[in-house]
């Protein structure tokens, strides 16, 4: 099943298409995969992020509808990501400033042995029935993002683990016993990806009823009507949108480049906010000397966009 074109014409929503995709399977060839790939999006001025490893692929990318739609075929090509499903959203601006294929020993990093998604997994919820489920007094809702994610939207009733890395997450489990008090366990992620190999952690970790919401939040958000909507907040996303809301729209937060935390706009008011250089997250666990680089990189972000151009380090 593929999701292409479910989202208005860029002329209505954003210039760019944004694809949100992964797919878990054996793929032993990713290594001599890396090039040919990179190739076909350069080509088209793709920009991105790509992960590719032997368990598979992950990534986001943007570009005009014709070149993403290109790419995904070129994908789906290949016999190991023929079943390769997809999320859209839109973008006012270029999301992205480079395109980088990478070679990973995971496409989303649990540092887990023997964690096969292709071999054990949760049950997928359909966006539709996910409300029930969590509505449901005998389940527990788990968000298995990270802090800084979980800090600026959540599902109303769900335990945020307040995990920095994903690393973090099967001792997170091990650690909570109470997780076993209720019969069923619903998870959910950003795109998916990451309640593959969570649920994949539960079921191996003995508990049964596991299930995880199919597509993530941005399919959630992309398909249940906001009145009907159990959503708190919004969705951050990697990119430079930062965030998304109900009808996948682009968020209000902004990035603080000097420690990647996502921030309001109540926040860009306070006296620890510097752009580029500070903000109330990070103030003080950073040094003057730290500020004094961040300062000087944000001097050559503001020359580079007076020339008309990007600073790679924006």
């Amino acid at each position: 099943m593929t999701e292409s074109h479910l989202l208005p014409r860029p002329e209505a929503t954003g210039a760019f298409l944004v694809a949100a995709l992964y797919h878990f399977a054996r793929f032993e060839r990713f290594g001599e995969f890396q090039t040919p790939l990179q190739a076909f999006c350069d080509a088209r001025g793709i920009k991105g992020t790509l992960l590719i490893a032997r368990e598979g692929i992950n990534g986001t990318i943007a570009g005009s509808d014709t070149d993403i739609a290109e790419l995904l075929t070129f994908l789906r090509a290949q016999p190991e990501f023929s079943g390769l499903e997809h999320k859209e959203s839109r973008a006012s601006k270029m999301p992205f400033v480079r395109m980088k294929v990478k070679l990973k020993k995971e496409i989303v990093t649990m540092g887990v042995e023997d964690i096969d998604p292709n071999r054990i997994v949760g049950t997928y919820v359909e966006a539709k029935d996910w409300n029930a489920l969590i509505s449901d007094p005998e389940t527990i809702v788990i968000d298995t993002r990270n802090d800084y994610e979980t800090a600026i939207g959540i599902f109303k009733g769900a335990v945020d683990p307040n995990t920095k890395t994903f690393r973090e997450f099967p001792d997170w489990v091990k650690n909570n016993t109470g997780l076993h008090n209720k019969p069923k366990i619903a998870m959910y992620c950003t795109g998916g990806i990451r309640c593959e190999k969570a649920t994949a952690f539960m079921k191996q970790q003995g508990f049964e009823d596991v299930y995880h919401l199919k597509g993530g939040i941005l399919k959630y958000l992309e398909q249940v009507p906001e009145e009907e909507s159990l959503w708190e907040g919004a969705c951050f996303v990697f990119d430079e949108r930062v965030s998304v809301e109900h009808g996948l729209k682009e968020g209000n937060h902004k990035l603080c480049h000097a420690c990647r935390n996502p921030i309001t706009a109540e926040e860009i008011t306070s006296p620890k906010y510097e752009e580029g250089v500070s903000c109330s997250h990070c103030y003080d666990s950073r040094t003057e000397e730290d500020r004094l680089r961040y300062r000087q990189r944000q001097l050559q972000i503001a020359l580079a966009k007076q020339r008309g151009v990007k600073h790679i380090g924006s």
